[in-house]
């Protein structure tokens, strides 16, 4: 029995020393002395430390009245609530921010500063500044702002090419967690290219275990050289704290929205290339006898639109832009939203099993016309509306391919409210008549009825509505 214990332990001390060999040999090993041991993330923090900040944002918010409209309530106390409702009060949020541009240029992400009324910043070091919202950008979810009269005095970060990045990257994460202060955190690129995870409209994202958690949100995501490779956005969590699974915009996305903001542009403007894409399944993969389900299949191409004038068809799969492979639609309209407008990218397709390089311009979407208002006693009367043109469907965040006319604004009280019209609505047919310009829709409108029939697209479902005069 004791040799029998001899020969088991003798083995383990081989297969021990084979796998160490093995480490070695692959350039893994253990730290050899003191000085690998006290290895430290110090250097890089100090460095970058100073050009996070922390982004304070206030809302007026209104406080309704649960008696509001309530005719006995209102005979006693007109508008004036006993219970303190029907006033305003500041609602905050917290979130962290980047400093990139040398007169204060801060990038963080537009959830932190939606529909704020004030903006503050204030650096490590305890001093705090108000801050400009120069760009907003609901899509990307990346907001550009600027710290006043803080000319020159924050350090700044530089961006990394954020395609370089590779799974098993050192990362570290800094940002103002909970409110208890900057935090930095370190982990691994845990994922590249992540897509179709429903965090944004623009959806292509570094998945990093770094721990970021509520406050982290706007902060930066930097590698060994203390670059800029992301800007945190968001985490997967049952519990509301950090699981390990955290995402952050890809610098070169953050690049592209900075460009647009030192251009004096108030909205990120997308190329525009005149087609729709679907992601490939792998039913789909099977029916094109593809190897494995990859790339962006054109399901749609628009009239005189750049992907026409480059004889893109239906049913053309993209499998890569400018030689950078697109796994889905979802990592295409990334590659395009990154890409600078007025230039030229080359499609790989595959066509009739063939594969072919196609050239495309990026054009800039086109605009609609100056929007009508409605008028009349008509269900729409108190609605803007506008010819559906790219720009507009970008900007209302219609789905494309929709054809009609949009609803741009719909003024408060009005017969468009009271039926329930938004901005991004689009009105298909009015009294049986299909409507694709604003006149029209307009004309249509003013003619009174008892009886109205429309039929509006939403998000892509239409409802076939019947209103009485």
């Amino acid at each position: 029995m004791k040799s029998g214990w001899h020969l088991v332990r003798a083995a383990a001390v081989a297969a021990a020393l084979c796998a160490a060999a093995a480490a070695h040999a692959q350039g893994e090993r253990v730290p050899a002395d003191r000085q690998q041991i006290e290895l430290s993330f110090a250097p890089v923090v100090k460095r970058v430390a100073p050009a996070v900040v922390n982004v304070y944002a206030t809302e007026r918010v209104q406080i309704r009245s649960p008696f509001e409209g309530d005719p006995f309530f209102e005979r006693f106390f007109g508008s004036n609530d006993p219970f303190g409702r029907g006033r305003e009060r500041s609602r905050q949020a917290l979130g962290s921010g980047v400093v990139v541009g040398p007169d204060g240029l801060i990038v963080t992400n537009h959830h932190v500063i939606d529909n704020a009324t004030e903006v503050k910043v204030s650096s490590a070091d305890g001093r705090e500044f108000p801050a400009e919202i120069l760009l907003s950008d609901e899509r990307t979810d990346l907001a550009v702002l600027r710290a006043e009269g803080a000319g020159d005095s924050f350090p700044v970060l530089a961006f990394a090419d954020s395609d370089a990045l590779e799974v098993g990257d050192l990362v570290l994460a800094i940002g103002n967690p909970f409110g208890v202060g900057q935090t930095v955190t370190s982990g691994i690129v845990s994922a590249v290219a992540r897509t179709e995870i429903g965090i944004s409209d623009m959806s292509f994202f570094i998945q990093t275990d770094a721990a970021i958690n509520p406050g982290n949100s706007g902060g930066a995501l930097v590698d060994m050289k203390g670059r800029v490779v992301g800007i945190n956005t968001a985490i997967f969590s049952r519990s509301g704290g950090s699981l390990g699974i955290g995402f952050a915009i890809p610098s070169n996305m953050v690049k592209t929205v900075v460009a647009q903001a030192l251009a004096g542009g108030k909205e990120v403007v997308r190329p525009w290339v005149g087609a729709v894409y679907q992601t490939v399944t792998p039913d789909i993969a099977r029916s094109l006898d593809l190897d494995r389900a990859r790339g962006a299949l054109v399901t749609r191409v628009e009239k005189d639109s750049p992907a026409a004038g480059a004889g893109l068809k239906v049913g053309d799969l993209v499998t890569a832009v400018d030689g950078r492979e697109v796994a889905n639609a979802g990592a295409l309209e990334y590659r395009l939203a990154i890409t600078k407008l007025d230039s030229d990218v080359t499609f790989t397709i595959v066509r009739d099993g063939e594969e072919r390089a196609v050239k495309v311009h990026l054009a800039r979407p086109p605009e609609s016309g100056p929007p009508v208002e409605i008028g009349g006693r008509g269900p729409l009367s108190g609605a803007k509306v506008a010819d559906l043109s790219p720009a507009l469907a970008e900007r209302l965040r219609i789905l494309p391919g929709t054809e009609g006319v949009a609803v741009v604004e719909v003024e408060p009280g009005s017969a468009a409210a009271r039926l329930g019209l938004e901005p991004g609505d689009v009105v298909v047919q009015a009294q049986g008549n299909a409507v694709s310009r604003a006149a029209d829709l307009k004309a249509i409108s003013e003619i009174p009825s008892r009886i109205w029939r429309l039929s509006v697209d939403r998000h892509g479902h239409v409802s076939n509505l019947m209103i009485g005069g």
